[in-house]
């Protein structure tokens, strides 16, 4: 059984950006970590080869070689082995863009189940997943909350998680793909002995291929419209506790 998981790097979410010449400019000091859809994902590879030791899960990132502190990190809590798509550019970034770089990667090495995270922490469009099924002609199943492989690992079922809190049932053959949402079983810490074995071990490298065009382009980013504005109380903590006891009493708050 071979499992590839698909892996995100995003910014830490309290990094405060600048809108520069009509594109986000991160702060520095960056912070960067594993997006958290994708490390359910990994955790759901890490149980299914937990269930089956014969497993193998290889952690696979897009980006720069700072992405490489992912892999690590998918290695020490358990992943066999980690691939980065280089992109130093980091000119890669379209959801379409991203598929196909994967797909043309991931055809032809044999993997059983890909899994993915539901979105990413940063763009949340969760259009990777289903494009790369698309393009690898994989069934699909989104937004799984809990995954059981069949005793003859021959297919998968998917628990998704619906709308009022009911979930759906869906078994799918394998090969196949599938996006984690977040479910029952936290994303495990990676171990000390581990990670101090990550550290030694150098991810493959690969230049990906021309990446197909992308079929959108971000227009514009801007800061939303201010629709209101915050009160702030002065004065000390007694002055301030009398003005908010009057505001709450003139809007009839009690």
């Amino acid at each position: 059984m071979r499992v590839l998981c698909l892996l995100k790097q995003v910014c830490e979410p309290e990094s405060l950006f600048d809108l520069q010449e009509g594109r986000p400019v991160l702060r520095p000091p960056a912070r960067w970590k594993m997006s958290s859809y994708d490390e359910y994902a990994l955790e759901a590879a890490l149980a299914l080869k937990d269930a089956r030791p014969d497993t193998e899960v290889t952690a696979l990132s897009l980006g720069p070689a700072r992405c490489e502190a992912v892999l690590e990190r998918a290695l020490g809590m358990g992943a066999d082995r980690a691939v980065r798509l280089d992109d130093l550019d980091e000119t890669i970034a379209r959801p379409l863009a991203v598929a196909s770089a994967v797909a043309a990667w991931a055809e032809g090495q044999g993997f059983d189940l890909i899994l993915a995270g539901v979105m990413s922490d940063d763009a949340m469009q969760g259009a990777v997943g289903p494009m790369l099924a698309e393009l690898l002609g994989l069934p699909l199943a989104t937004g799984a909350v809990e995954l059981a492989l069949a005793e003859d690992a021959k297919s998968l079922t998917a628990q998704r998680e619906m709308e009022g809190g009911r979930r759906q049932e869906v078994t799918l053959p394998l090969p196949a793909l599938a996006t984690i949402n977040s479910g029952p079983a936290r994303p495990r810490y990676p171990t000390l002995s581990k990670l101090l074995k990550a550290k030694e071990t150098a991810p493959l490298v690969i230049d990906p291929t021309a990446p197909a065009p992308p079929l959108e382009a971000v227009r514009e980013y801007r800061l939303p419209v201010k629709t209101r504005a915050g009160l702030m109380l002065s004065g000390d903590i007694q002055a301030k506790a009398s003005r908010l006891l009057d505001l709450l009493r003139e809007r009839a708050l009690l």
